[in-house]
């Protein structure tokens, strides 16, 4: 079952796949906000190295360019809910961002966990597709900004950062290439930073992203690239500063990813 809706920037999707064979789901990196909420399965999620267990009624809060993917423990039913918006969907009530800070004041990977069984009720009727087009976005509106205030308290209110599991050697390697997307990385050099070899480090990352190395390296530095441009940077300097050698292969890599050539602006 999957019920999915995009307006205006907004995506909202409910899932439910009945008999899921364990797989882990594929890395995901959107340049868009995203609020997951957990209905029901045997599931972890993962973002950026951290590992989070999952029991229903948990959300995740992803930032743009934040990792993230489910892993499936067991065979059984998946049930989901998500919504993805843009980062500056209330910059006219809230130029300053601050209703953001749980999204944008954190670390990667960190403080992406929240317990709010409550908000079943609200993710029901934002995707109800019965519902009037105009009651719906106009709900999906309210009760989304009333959503990130509450978790906004919660927030400002945790003493220190609410790491997810295993957050060891993998979430020290994704901090460190995050930290290093504009020079020259390669996997061998990643690896011998860390005193592991490259086989292992394949290994680590396929287990908590979802995907090779370089596959994630890419997908990062062309998502900093799109909100680069999207600030006004322009293409050729977006791809300098995201570690890109080559504009062609930048240009053929970004075309592929976001279907729209890197010197057209787009809303973040």
């Amino acid at each position: 079952m999957l019920i999915e809706c995009e307006k205006n920037g907004i995506y909202t999707r409910h899932a439910r796949d009945e008999r899921e064979d364990g797989r882990g789901y594929v890395m995901h990196i959107h340049d868009r906000c995203e609020i997951y909420f957990f209905i029901e399965g045997d599931a972890d999620y993962l973002v950026e190295g951290s590992e989070y267990p999952l029991k229903p009624g948990s959300l995740i809060l992803m930032r743009p360019g934040e990792v993230h993917r489910a892993r499936l423990n067991s065979m059984g039913a998946y049930e989901r809910y998500a919504i993805n918006f843009p980062i500056d969907m209330f910059d006219a009530v809230d130029p300053s961002r601050n209703v953001m800070k749980p999204l944008t004041g954190r670390g990667l990977g960190r403080d992406n966990l929240y317990y709010r069984p409550e908000y079943k009720g609200l993710f029901e009727k934002i995707c109800d597709e019965k519902a009037n087009a105009v009651d719906r976005d106009l709900f999906l509106y309210s009760a989304l900004l009333q959503m990130l205030l509450d978790l906004g308290e919660e927030f400002a209110g945790r003493s220190k950062p609410r790491r997810g599991k295993n957050r060891t050697l993998s979430s020290g390697i994704v901090e460190y290439v995050n930290d290093h997307l504009s020079e020259e990385l390669s996997v061998e050099s990643i690896a011998a930073h860390f005193y592991i070899s490259p086989s292992q480090l394949t290994r680590l990352f396929k287990e908590y992203i979802g995907a090779p190395p370089w596959e994630y390296i890419t997908a990062k530095r062309l998502v900093f690239a799109k909100e680069l441009i999207s600030e006004g940077t322009g293409a050729g300097e977006a791809a300098e500063k995201c570690g890109f050698g080559d504009y062609s292969s930048f240009y053929r890599a970004y075309v592929k990813r976001f279907g729209i050539s890197p010197g057209k602006k787009v809303r973040k």
